[in-house]
């Protein structure tokens, strides 16, 4: 899909050690027309997978969950970072480090939300060594649901996320995949 692909080299900032800043349309301000087309990308690639729910992180892969559930009529939950007083006493809990905080931080999901035996897809706004997705994957394994698909708005596949989920056997779909930020050039797999 070249229109994210080209937002990203037009409004996209590489700010150093691995950060791209994509604040102005996906994270931050949000562009919804974007966001939809990617939704509905997403529906497509994953129309076959026979999931029951979408489950991202908070914040910034809300918005593409968001537009790929409505493409395929699902629900979206997101694991929230801090436990609010509305949440029971039992949660589903895991840490997952972040790379743009610089810290651990904790996945919280309600188990009325994440109930057994869903068939989960996984979307959030990037895949880069692939340790949130993990800590969403160990969310939806303690619910007693299944992983079926993950689906990510940008891979940066030289952090190597990629391999790190590849024990999990279930289709992964980047809709751009960048090889290299190289001197603030950004270079995508397939261009």
């Amino acid at each position: 899909m070249n229109e994210l692909q080209e937002r990203i080299v037009k409004d996209g900032k590489y700010l150093g050690n691995g950060i791209l800043k994509v604040d102005s349309f996906v994270n931050h301000q949000v562009d919804p027309n974007l966001m939809d087309a990617c939704g509905r990308e997403f529906a497509k690639r994953f129309a076959n997978t026979g999931a029951t729910k979408i489950l991202t992180a908070e914040i910034s892969g809300i918005a593409p969950a968001l537009t790929t559930a409505i493409h395929m009529k699902l629900p979206v939950v997101y694991a929230r970072k801090t436990k609010p007083i509305t949440m029971p006493d039992q949660v589903y809990l895991t840490l997952a480090p972040s790379h743009t905080k610089g810290r651990m931080v904790e996945l919280i999901v309600s188990p009325e939300y994440l109930a057994n035996n869903e068939k989960v897809l996984i979307i959030d706004d990037f895949l880069a060594s692939g340790q949130t997705i993990l800590g969403l994957v160990r969310l939806t394994e303690a619910s007693g649901s299944t992983v079926v698909g993950i689906g990510t708005l940008i891979e940066k596949s030289f952090e190597g996320g990629r391999d790190a989920l590849s024990s999990l056997n279930i289709p992964i779909e980047s809709i751009a995949c960048i090889k290299s930020m190289d001197e603030g050039k950004i270079e995508f797999v397939d261009s």
